[in-house]
């Protein structure tokens, strides 16, 4: 029997002797003499300095403290009414995650405020390790003062991660970075900050622990960044998305260890400047019809690039076999609406622009022109002059249409590559049910369905026949349990 067992049977039996639970143990609770119905017999209250019985095997206090740690914050809570050892350990518990999930909260500041203040004033404020706390739509002004005092209590030497998720659409909630001074800062592993304004300083001291970045709706400008960078060594994983003060970005040679960085919606940003020697991985996507100049020295290592927007395809072809000669992974979404005179078949340049690429992957999904489609202008497919790519393996296109241009970038791509799986994706969904598992897949407009049908006529029209036998064709279509697709010939157009 199990140690988990043993407690999971331990909380069923109080449950049933209790009619009602309180999410905070404090010393009322405990205490049999304030409280009718307590989980405690009377010689097992924390005042009495006598723990429960318990029939199964010794274990030290240490293991009894590290498996209450492992519980979910609610049951962590009730756990503590069971005995003093837990009841220790809760007021020293190093995990503590605040959410309207783990408080049990249907909605209300006050509550919501006034439970994690229960917790907060109970704890000894030693050994915290990961705070975490989720507001929800609920932080206010009034939760502000609230909060400080909160950080004050959890952020330690000693704290490992910090995540603080404010309201979208409030006031900003300004960080104060001095706490993480004096050497608060120097162990904090995970940083992740929603809807603040952080602006840290040379002053603030060393995050020399600090292995992943996330910044999300921060207001904090490319000089300020630059003062977490130049002590985080190291840094290994950096996420930004719509930090908007942001105009350029340095990141450091000291960041020895970074391999992953992905920028989104930092609509200001114009360059990104890259000395750090292990960058592998980069994820580019901005609400901004300017392109980024990307200074990233002749030696870069970056193998996998993902790339948004088509306005600035054409900069970025010119731009890749200079700044990426390695490049093995390529992926390139569409997020806007694309013009009518869009060519899809320029793509190839991107081939031509990487030799080493082995994945090519291209998100079409944006809302095309209905005159773009083969059917609409059913003249001969182009076929560009002869170059192989014969390093390409695999190619994924994502939302694939009845788009001319697209029917000869994957007819080029048959002709004059050695690729060996090439997967054509009409279906248009976020997210695919799976047989025998509950939910639906998302929902496809009508519109979206009768293009799903041309693509897929299309496809057999013009590209099946031209599938070599060392080929693996994968088509996609709309999932038939979730959607109906009338199927779309030529005269069905007329």
């Amino acid at each position: 029997m199990g140690l988990g067992y043993v407690l999971l049977k331990r909380l069923q039996r109080e449950r049933r002797r209790r009619s009602r639970h309180a999410l905070v143990p404090d010393e009322s609770i405990a205490s049999p003499e304030k409280r009718k119905g307590s989980c405690y017999q009377q010689d097992d209250s924390p005042r009495s300095g006598k723990k429960m019985r318990y029939s199964g095997p010794y274990l030290p206090e240490e293991m009894w403290q590290h498996i209450h740690s492992l519980m979910p914050m609610k049951d962590a809570a009730r756990a503590a009414c069971l005995s003093s050892a837990f009841l220790y350990s809760w007021r020293n518990r190093p995990k503590l995650s605040f959410s309207t999930e783990t408080m049990g909260i249907v909605e209300g500041t006050t509550d919501f405020i006034r439970k994690i203040d229960r917790v907060m004033e109970k704890h000894s404020g030693i050994g915290v390790k990961a705070l975490t706390i989720e507001f929800n739509g609920l932080f206010s002004t009034k939760a502000r003062s609230y909060l400080e005092r909160w950080l004050q209590i959890a952020v330690t030497p000693r704290i490992e991660e910090l995540s603080l998720s404010m309201s979208k659409g409030k006031a900003y909630y300004d960080f104060p970075c001095s706490l993480l001074s004096d050497g608060s800062g120097s162990s904090i592993r995970l940083l992740d900050l929603y809807c603040c304004t952080f602006r840290p300083t040379s002053e603030i001291g060393c995050f020399q622990s600090l292995t992943r970045l996330h910044l999300e709706y921060v207001r904090i400008t490319g000089d300020e960044l630059g003062c977490v960078f130049s002590t985080s060594f190291a840094l290994e994983w950096l996420k930004l998305r719509l930090c908007c003060h942001i105009k350029y970005m340095k990141l450091p040679c000291v960041l020895q260890r970074l391999t992953y960085v992905e920028v989104r919606g930092c609509s200001r940003l114009r360059v990104i400047e890259n000395k750090a020697p292990n960058l592998h991985s980069l994820h580019i996507f901005y609400q901004a019809y300017h392109p980024i100049q990307l200074s990233f020295g002749e030696s870069s290592l970056v193998k996998n690039l993902s790339i948004g927007y088509s306005s600035v395809l054409n900069h970025a072809c010119a731009e890749l076999p200079y700044i990426f000669p390695n490049l093995e992974t390529l992926t390139i979404r569409s997020l806007v609406t694309l013009s009518p005179s869009y060519d899809y078949l320029s793509l190839v340049s991107f081939l031509d622009a990487c030799p080493s690429l082995d994945t090519f992957i291209v998100d079409v999904s944006a809302k095309h022109p209905e005159n773009d489609s083969i059917f609409e202008n059913p003249s001969h497919l182009r076929q560009l002059p002869e170059q192989r790519h014969d390093n390409l393996r695999n190619v994924k296109i994502t939302g694939f249409r009845s788009a001319k241009s697209l029917l000869e970038l994957t007819y080029h791509i048959l002709e004059n590559t050695s690729v060996e799986c090439l997967t054509l994706d009409t279906s248009f969904e976020s997210f695919r049910c799976s047989p025998g598992k509950p939910g639906r897949c998302s929902r496809m407009p009508k519109d979206d369905l009768m293009e799903a049908s041309k693509a897929l006529f299309a496809i057999r029209t013009y590209n099946e026949g031209k599938v070599p036998s060392t080929v693996r064709l994968n088509v996609v279509e709309p999932c038939s349990r979730c959607h109906v697709m009338e199927p779309f010939t030529v005269e069905t157009r007329k």
